[in-house]
């Protein structure tokens, strides 16, 4: 390897390493962030439950990761099924059901739970039925647009996610604009299986971190290597006396 060619080599290689360092010193800061989002929604939900009774406060930034209290009556024609999910490893669909608030003109998102299918498409969920007045306790999670993807099949309608302003053009009353999951109760019917609390975590940040810094470090091996290698070669075998 010629010099001009060594020089080139290990100047791409700390390059290299440069944007791998910087890319791990990025991961990192994503992760700071999510532990101060963490934060916030463990403080959130550290708050006093909301009871969603007349004049209850209506916003997604003062119900976002709130825990929820609510009555009326599910809505069952306005029922909303979310496909491709899964829960303990098997696939299904969650049932999200529009809950008719006491004393108001508004309605609820309830996502009741999950129900089993083969397909994570098709499920019964008509018998899944519960009349008359309910109340819900579930944490209150906001709802974004532009992304619902509505699938009909065999006269079904399926939906990739929930899509605020798809749907509010689909029922014939206000919605408040986040969905409560409801919590795990053992007086309610076995199906929909109601979900837990989303878990917090610090998600993958930490380890892609040390995977770009441990990118970063063969690099600069490596070209410590060229070095060694282009050196060795340029002085060539001792010379016997």
């Amino acid at each position: 390897m010629s010099p001009t060619t060594r020089r080139i080599a290990i100047v791409g290689l700390l390059l290299i390493a440069a944007l791998f360092v910087r890319l791990g010193f990025w991961q990192v800061a994503r992760l700071s962030e999510r532990r101060a989002v963490n934060q916030a929604v463990l403080a959130a939900r550290a708050k006093p439950a909301v009871d969603l009774g007349v004049g209850a406060a209506r916003t997604s930034e003062e119900l976002s990761d709130r825990w929820v209290e609510a009555r009326g009556v599910y809505d069952r024609e306005h029922e909303i099924v979310l496909r491709g999910v899964a829960f303990q490893g098997a696939p299904g669909v969650y049932v999200v059901t529009p809950l008719r608030l006491d004393g108001s003109g508004a309605a609820l998102l309830v996502l009741r739970g999950f129900v089993p299918a083969p397909d994570a498409v098709r499920a019964d969920v008509d018998s899944l039925v519960e009349p008359g007045t309910v109340r819900v306790r579930g944490l209150a999670t906001a709802i974004g647009s532009g992304a619902g993807q509505p699938l009909e099949h065999a006269g079904r309608t399926t939906w990739a996610r929930l899509d605020l302003d798809a749907l509010r053009e689909r029922v014939p009353y206000p919605l408040l604009p986040v969905v409560v999951r409801q919590t795990p109760d053992s007086a309610l019917p076995r199906l929909p299986r109601r979900l837990p609390p989303p878990e917090l975590d610090d998600g993958p940040h930490l380890n892609y971190a040390i995977q770009w810094f441990l990118f970063a470090g063969m690099a600069v091996a490596f070209a410590v290597l060229v070095v060694g290698r282009t050196r060795s070669a340029r002085e060539g075998p001792p010379v016997s006396s």
